[in-house]
């Protein structure tokens, strides 16, 4: 859960700060930051890194391992 709220963060950081530049460059900073940080969540909780179901099989295990 904490890996999806990181890419999200990631995503909504880059997309204001690529939306206040072209806010800048076009002079209307507000519509284009908001444009940027909805297109910045949108790549960010599509960027996700998925994983074989071997792969989480093996984690969860790990995971259940240590905590025992």
């Amino acid at each position: 859960m904490a890996s999806k709220s990181k890419h999200t963060g990631l995503g909504i950081a880059l997309g204001a700060a690529l939306g206040a530049v072209a806010g800048v460059l076009a002079g209307h900073v507000a519509i284009w930051l908001g444009i940027g940080i909805a297109i910045g969540m949108a790549i960010g909780a599509t960027s996700r890194q998925k994983t074989c179901p071997n792969c989480e099989a093996a984690k969860r295990n790990q995971e259940l391992g240590a905590r025992s």
